[in-house]
């Protein structure tokens, strides 16, 4: 059975460096992965795709035959992809490589809140027996302001009740959350989405004007409807920091029932003994103490640790760890991290 991440998110949200990353992690450990482009502004990847939306269509031709802007390009480009999917979809399977798909989404984000054409795409996919999962990437950023965190839980919402799919949202570039000042609250605060009437002072103080006053009704109403449908929270991700990445790749592998295949899926082995044995079993180290509280010692620590590992395999290979085997070798210390809770998982809740 084939799977597919959906990777979506606002401009800045990191969603090529998240598809580089998702690809090279995949790669190490055995997970046959491919990444195609959906966004057909995006001419400058840092990945090597497998298959590119703008070699069928470009916003600049659009642009130029129709007399639309780039926002409405893109949407059209989308709705010519649907139009025509079949032939993309024919492409995809000549790749070879399909079990696993990584799809890097437009950014627009009507795309995702109530323009249809990207839905009907996925819901094509599923019909191909495809197992589907959103990932909404959120620059963290936007938790430091509270009517700006207001605002991307309001569009996270609207996005999982539009998609309708296993969804997960993530708060990306996590490793800089601590060069933008102190939060008003703990980061499980904002993850966990807690009590938001919490947040209502503090938003009447970010604008204290005539005007904020106005609107303190239609922010309190918004914060009741996104705690009422309780759909809402986050994962953290730090692209660079590998256990970062193992962390929400087991997070993934639940939402599309990955992790309870056969090992054979992908061949990825040294991920299956990981994970399927024991099931995800969340993440060692509190998020507050290690990107908020303790970062540049958590950093130092694991900097640290890692040459040594490299000192010591270039000692006995006498060559260079590959960043395949990087991977292999994190992946293990994962695991054996999270050995002495090995059948605390949700495996033995089901």
């Amino acid at each position: 059975m084939p799977f597919a991440q959906l990777v979506i998110g606002p401009p800045g949200s990191g969603k090529s460096t998240y598809c580089s990353g998702m690809l090279q992690f995949l790669s190490a450990i055995g997970r046959k992965a491919s990444v195609i482009n959906l966004d057909p502004a995006n001419d400058h990847t840092n990945y090597d795709s497998a298959l590119d939306i703008r070699n069928f269509i470009t916003i600049e031709d659009i642009m130029s035959q129709e007399g639309l802007g780039p926002n409405g390009s893109i949407m059209r480009a989308i709705e010519e992809l649907e139009q025509n999917w079949d032939e993309f979809m024919e492409e995809i399977k000549e790749l070879g490589n399909t079990d696993y798909l990584i799809l890097d989404c437009p950014g627009q984000v009507e795309l995702f809140t109530h323009h249809h054409s990207l839905r009907t795409l996925f819901l094509k996919m599923q019909k191909m027996e495809y197992r589907l999962v959103v990932i909404n990437l959120i620059d963290s950023f936007y938790i430091t302001s509270p009517t700006q965190y207001i605002s991307v839980l309001l569009l996270a919402l609207r996005s999982m009740l539009q998609l309708d799919l296993p969804h997960i949202n993530v708060l990306s570039k996590i490793d800089l959350l601590s060069n933008y000042g102190k939060l008003d609250f703990n980061l499980d605060f904002y993850t966990e989405v807690q009590d938001l009437n919490y947040l209502l002072p503090l938003i009447k103080k970010e604008s204290p004007t005539l005007l904020g006053e106005k609107f303190a009704s239609l922010n309190e109403a918004i914060a009741d409807l996104i705690m009422d449908f309780g759909l809402v929270e986050f994962e953290v991700l730090a692209v660079e920091d590998k256990k970062s990445m193992i962390s929400l790749l087991s997070v993934i592998d639940k939402a599309t029932g990955y992790i309870f295949g056969s090992t054979e899926i992908g061949g990825d082995t040294i991920w299956a003994e990981a994970t399927r044995q024991g099931g995800y079993l969340g993440s060692i180290v509190d998020i507050q103490e290690r990107w908020i509280d303790h970062k540049q010692q958590y950093d130092e620590q694991e900097s640290l640790e890692r040459d040594e590992r490299m000192k010591a395999f270039d000692q006995q290979s006498s060559r260079k760890m590959t960043p395949e085997e990087e991977w292999e070798e994190e992946v293990r210390r994962w695991e054996a991290e999270q050995g002495a809770n090995i059948g605390k998982g949700f495996k033995n809740e089901l």
